[in-house]
């Protein structure tokens, strides 16, 4: 028979015992597990993620930057016709005018007197014609009886010639002819006369033309941009050979201006009319759509550009001519191109590549053939599809054939041209 003591000693012996296989049992379970979550780790670390963008389709352009001035649409110095003092001006700088409206009255005393002598003589040709008109009635009517006897005796010489002397009817011929023409002769004086008239009424036509010069008015709507004259200035006819004929004043068309482009030599080729543009005024913070008017269709030597043009309507005037402007010009463009960001291709000569992320989440090479470009986009003609993904960024550490990881980054040009 065993003794108390020895029995708690064995108790105690067993009960050590179990808790240390216990504590190796947890250890070998924690060893297990962690050996486990470190190659289930491993494998997820050997997975590379990559910045990829999805090819689509979208508005691609090729577009000039380049700056341009505002000049009026037009712009005049305005001369006198007729030389002559100002009489009186009405206009001064910055005031807005409309087309006719009176700018200043010239005094010209020489036309107004040669107004007065045109005047008289057209109403000397009115008299004259009237007197001519009486002279041809009075020779109409001897004609007419001048022929009437002649013809009777003629009848009665033919019928009862007994009765009447052939020197009786010669004589009446006579007369006859004699009549017809101082008839003949009134009607050419009442023509010539006629004419008289429309010689002194064309004289004073031109005269009166000549002094309604004396008014200056607007040849268009626009602003006085200078004025040169005031009153009591002696003017010069802008006609005449002065060199030094003083203008009254400058008149600018700002309502609507030109904005003037020079095209480098190399972009030439491609402006149209009708191409669009916008035109981006620093001084406003603003942008303006327009198109191509017009341009010179010659490249000056000088500055190997061509002068080409867009109308700007400036109905509110808060353009003014000289300002420039940055002008985005569209040279080629296609509305629905496939394209990608421009990091997703790479060149090499005429060579251009694409890393395509495929649906088994692999790296493959793409060649691919290339349009329009921008600064941030290119259009793809060939070698990609739609909704397949590129790869964008460096390519220094990946691998054809790859397993990646894709993740979508948003193009900094998304939606722009």
């Amino acid at each position: 028979m065993k003794s108390k003591n020895e029995c708690a000693c064995s108790s105690m012996w067993c009960r050590d015992r179990f808790v240390e296989l216990v504590c190796l049992g947890a250890m070998l379970l924690t060893v297990g597990c962690s050996h486990q979550g470190s190659s289930v780790g491993a494998d997820t670390a050997n997975v590379r993620t990559v910045a990829v963008a999805t090819v689509q389709r979208g508005p691609v352009a090729r577009t000039l930057d380049v700056p341009a001035e505002f000049r009026p649409f037009q712009e005049v110095d305005l001369l006198a016709k007729e030389a002559g003092y100002v009489k009186e001006i009405y206009v001064d700088v910055g005031y807005h005018v409309h087309k006719g409206q009176l700018l200043a009255v010239l005094e010209v005393p020489e036309l107004q007197d040669e107004v007065n002598q045109a005047n008289a003589e057209v109403k000397r040709s009115e008299d004259e014609i009237t007197r001519a008109q009486a002279d041809q009635r009075r020779a109409q009517a001897a004609y007419d009886l001048a022929h009437l006897t002649y013809a009777r005796l003629a009848n009665v010489l033919k019928n009862r010639p007994e009765l009447i002397a052939q020197q009786d009817v010669d004589d009446a011929a006579g007369k006859d002819q004699q009549a017809q023409a101082q008839l003949d002769t009134a009607k050419a004086a009442l023509a010539s006369s006629n004419q008289q008239l429309e010689v002194a009424r064309a004289r004073l036509q031109k005269t009166q033309t000549l002094l309604a010069y004396a008014e200056i008015r607007a040849p268009f709507d626009g602003v006085v941009t200078k004025r040169y004259a005031d009153k009591g200035t002696m003017l010069a006819a802008g006609t005449s050979s002065e060199k030094q004929a003083m203008p009254l004043v400058q008149l600018s068309q700002n309502g609507l201006l030109r904005l003037t482009i020079p095209v480098p030599e190399s972009a030439v080729s491609q402006i149209h009319i009708g191409s669009p543009a916008t035109i981006h005024v620093p001084e406003l913070n603003r942008d303006i759509i327009g198109k191509v008017t017009r341009f010179a269709g010659m490249v000056t030597t000088d500055t190997r550009t061509m002068d080409t043009e867009i109308d700007v309507p400036n109905t509110k005037f808060e353009l003014t001519p000289g300002m420039y402007a940055n002008v985005s010009l569209v040279l080629d463009q296609q509305p629905n191109a496939l394209i990608v960001p421009i990091e997703a291709i790479v060149s090499a000569g005429d060579n251009a590549t694409a890393l395509v992320v495929n649906a088994s989440h692999q790296l493959e090479e793409r060649q691919v053939k290339v349009g329009i470009e921008t600064a941030n986009r290119v259009q793809i003609l060939s070698g990609l599809q739609e909704n397949e993904l590129v790869v964008v960024g460096s390519r220094s550490q990946l691998r054809v054939g790859e397993k990646v990881q894709p993740k979508q980054v948003q193009s900094t040009d998304q939606g722009s041209h």
